[in-house]
């Protein structure tokens, strides 16, 4: 059962939104953030580095900062740039470009969800990361990103999604990425509605945003422990519901910046030995589960494993970056840990293939190995078995705008 509750956004006025929603302030190279802040003084990304411009600054990371963060908000708000919702209620995001169309639901989701086993994850998280998200909750009291989570369809959501995106949106606005956003507003009798259909759904599975939803459940863990009346918001935090279909998987492929000497001849003679090796007459990305393409020396080959080498009975390695690490970083690269190594680079599965090629001529790294996606069904089995996905297994979108609806914790 996924409990979920309607919330009084606050959220840009309609003539500013296309200025405030921004991709999340780490996605930016350094330079063009520092762009966007001097040449748009309404984006939220003023709200995240408070202190641009300043000659002191606080530590990053430090309550210090976060406080800087909360005063920012609160004259974001005095501006009349955010507003607050007069009524509790839930809210439609769709988001298109080429290729996709993803719609869902703004909502609070339930942390005893979470804590329960009622939200499924699939992917560990780092103590050090929630320590640093709890703290900044605990300060600002307010969720910005939603948690990307996913939903076995069921006909009575689908409904009231199908019936409001037939009527204007709240908002409508295209970013330069090419992408197009819109919101509508529930009303109270539709929201109600809604929450009961969620009831329904049996589970929610995180599709992206493990640490903060471990943070937010952390968070309302602490208030507990103090065994003092805090307010119900924080018993929720901030996700977006969409349907298992409409979520995409692209993978991570793996860069490797040294061989150790072994040359394309010497891989493929080792490679020979574990499955069925082939040269490619053109750049091709992987077309079935568990063929691995691979880019070194100009050349591209195929490479699919013998089947007995594949655990069928275990959901972690069957997945073919579990496969690529358990045949060939280890073994033959000595490439023991993804999370330390400073020997790959993972590049996500929406990046131009021309690009991995050119880095391998320019021979910044010496070899490409190109995985085929995973799948929604991969990461549910992943995540029903109460087991952790190898780093950098799935590249998910959509990728969710930072304060296009904020959830107040302390409303």
């Amino acid at each position: 059962m996924a409990q979920i509750r309607a919330f009084q956004g606050i959220r840009p006025v309609r003539s500013k939104v296309h200025l405030v929603a921004t991709r999340p302030y780490y996605s930016y190279k350094k330079n063009v953030l520092k762009a966007k802040l001097e040449d748009n003084p309404f984006t939220f990304l003023h709200i995240i580095n408070p202190e641009f411009g300043a000659q002191i600054r606080t530590k990053p990371n430090s309550t210090e900062r976060f406080l800087q963060v909360k005063q920012k908000f609160e004259q974001f708000k005095a501006d009349n740039i955010l507003m607050t919702d007069a009524q509790a209620q839930l809210y439609i995001y769709r988001q298109s470009k080429e290729g996709m169309v993803v719609a869902g639901f703004f909502a609070g989701v339930s942390v005893d969800d979470y804590l329960n086993g009622d939200i499924k994850i699939h992917e560990q998280t780092l103590t050090a990361r929630e320590d640093v998200f709890t703290n900044y909750l605990d300060v600002v009291g307010f969720n910005a990103e939603p948690v990307l989570l996913t939903y076995e369809g069921q006909a009575p959501i689908q409904q009231i999604l199908d019936t409001y995106i037939l009527t204007r949106p709240e908002y409508e606005f295209t970013t330069t990425d090419r992408i197009t956003h819109e919101v509508w507003l529930l009303s109270s009798a539709d929201s109600a509605t809604l929450c009961a259909a969620f009831k329904k759904v049996p589970a929610l599975y995180i599709a992206d945003g493990h640490h903060r939803c471990a943070s937010s459940a952390r968070y309302t863990q602490q208030l507990r422990a103090k065994q003092e009346a805090y307010p119900d918001a924080a018993n929720y935090f901030l996700g977006y519901l969409v349907d298992e279909k409409e979520v995409q998987i692209a993978a991570f492929h793996r860069l490797l910046k040294s061989t150790n000497g072994l040359d394309l001849k010497g891989l493929m003679a080792i490679l020979a030995n574990e499955g069925n090796i082939e040269i490619l007459q053109s750049a091709l990305l992987p077309e079935k589960k568990h063929d691995i393409h691979i880019y070194m020396g100009g050349t591209w080959l195929k490479f699919r494993p013998n089947l007995n080498f594949i655990n069928d009975q275990d959901p972690i390695e069957t997945l073919d970056s579990f496969i690529l690490s358990d045949l060939i970083l280890k073994p033959i690269f000595g490439i023991i840990d993804l999370k330390t190594t400073d020997q790959v680079e993972f590049v996500p599965g929406n990046e131009p293939l021309q690009k991995i090629i050119d880095t391998i001529d320019a021979k910044k790294f010496e070899v490409a190995f190109l995985l085929h996606p995973a799948s929604i069904a991969d990461v549910k089995k992943v995540a029903d078995a109460g087991m952790n996905m190898p780093p950098k297994s799935t590249w998910v979108e959509p990728k969710l705008r930072s304060g296009l609806t904020i959830y107040s914790l302390e409303a």
